[in-house]
């Protein structure tokens, strides 16, 4: 198995450059000058770090033999790996070890499985599928995923309120009681949004 670094974004500038979007932790340790680095597709590789800089929050690096801005686009979408058992990064897990884990509120509610992974731009997001059957991106950060305990086979989320599907199931649970209370008014009460709901 091979851990994914980083992905090649779009060329920076005409002296070879690339934008970096990173998949790692350590990028200082994977990213050094000269490293070499494997690639997905492999015959894009083996690439070693020629040069290395931070641009407005962006890494770009220059790898030795990609020389100018034509070499450098020819690279984008291209994937910067290593070997899984050369990875010591802890809080790093690969696409299938989640796949298939139970997710899980604090409180040991059932959320759903996780069906997958993703990667966007700003951070991934794990792919849940609720038990009502939505699918629901939540994005994968130590905030909302505090615990990942891939053994035990379960995730545990902690999402705002909202971000989930069944929030609004939950909602409309308590309702009723609110309508014991005081009657519903005609228009726009649970009653109107449950109708307007259907269809």
């Amino acid at each position: 198995m091979e851990l994914t670094v980083a992905r090649v974004g779009k060329a920076h500038g005409l002296r070879g450059e690339v934008a970096l979007d990173l998949r790692t932790d350590e990028p200082e340790e994977r990213l050094a000058v000269g490293s070499r680095l494997e690639t997905r597709p492999a015959q894009s590789g083996p690439l070693t770090v020629a040069t290395v800089r931070i641009h407005q929050g962006r890494w770009l690096v220059g790898f030795e033999g990609v020389r100018d801005r034509t070499a450098a686009e020819a690279l984008r979408g291209v994937e910067l790996v290593v070997e899984a058992d050369a990875s010591d990064e802890e809080d790093a897990w690969y696409p299938h070890e989640l796949v298939g884990l139970r997710a899980e509120d604090a409180e040991g509610r059932v959320l759903g499985r996780i069906d997958g992974l993703e990667h966007l731009p700003a951070h991934d997001v794990l792919v849940l599928r609720e038990t009502g059957g939505e699918r629901t991106l939540v994005p994968f950060v130590r905030q909302i995923v505090p615990v990942v305990d891939v053994a035990g086979g379960r995730v545990v989320l902690d999402p705002p309120g909202g971000l989930l599907a069944s929030d609004a199931d939950r909602l409309e649970v308590a309702a009723p009681g609110a309508e014991a209370d005081e009657p519903a008014p005609r228009e726009g009460g649970p009653a109107d949004a449950d109708a307007k709901g259907e269809g």
